[in-house]
């Protein structure tokens, strides 16, 4: 059986290769290799993510990191012990309307069978998905208020995972900064925090 980090630089160095759907805009972002029990899964790159080569890199990017800060985990650390996934790992282009635009079906597909080859690969305990398009990935979503703060035990492609949802940590969104969100984000938290395999990669950040 091939040696996970193995595995897992070898289909990273592959999907930097894929060009599949013309309307994304690459390059592919990808996180750091890490053979982690947890996994985050993001939305999609925006424009400034590709010229840095990672994902939350820009202004969301400070915010989440600023979120796992409260856990004792600075950004460094966070990128070297959680696989970072996304729904897509290429910039999807800006919306003509405002913002940027929002994969479709295909795309999403597209991007969803190298995030069941990470899952083959790393056997995840938790997963974290951020914002309502990764989220929708995993179970049915009305409002956030209905999944965040919560923590569901599922089963994808074959594995039994842990799912700690978050919101989105966009500037625009004011949902995470009023209420009831600022609680149920607080609440979300405490639950990765307490998660045993969240335990396992930051032994030292156990919430008291």
């Amino acid at each position: 059986m091939k040696d996970p980090m193995q595995a897992i630089v070898e289909i990273q160095a592959l999907l930097r290769e894929c060009r599949c759907c013309e309307n994304m805009i690459p390059p592919v972002v990808v996180g750091q290799p890490v053979v982690s029990p947890v996994i985050s899964i993001g939305q999609a790159p925006g424009d400034k993510e590709g010229p840095a080569g990672k994902p939350f890199a820009w202004t969301a990017g400070k915010t989440l990191f600023k979120w796992f800060s409260s856990l004792g985990v600075d950004e460094d650390s966070y990128r070297a012990r959680v696989y970072m996934s996304a729904v897509c790992r290429c910039f999807p282009g800006k919306n003509p309307k405002g913002g940027d635009r929002v994969p479709d079906k295909q795309e999403i597909a597209a991007c969803s069978a190298w995030l069941e080859q990470e899952f083959s690969i790393l056997q995840p305990r938790l997963v974290i998905p951020v914002g309502k398009l990764a989220i929708e990935q995993l179970m049915p979503v009305g409002r956030l208020t209905e999944v965040i703060g919560q923590q569901f035990e599922m089963k994808f492609w074959g594995v039994s995972v842990s799912v700690i949802p978050l919101p989105h940590p966009s500037g625009a969104s004011t949902w995470h900064r009023t209420e009831p969100g600022k609680s149920l984000l607080a609440r979300a938290l405490d639950l990765i925090g307490r998660h045993p395999a969240w335990q396992d990669i930051f032994p030292t950040n156990k919430p008291g």
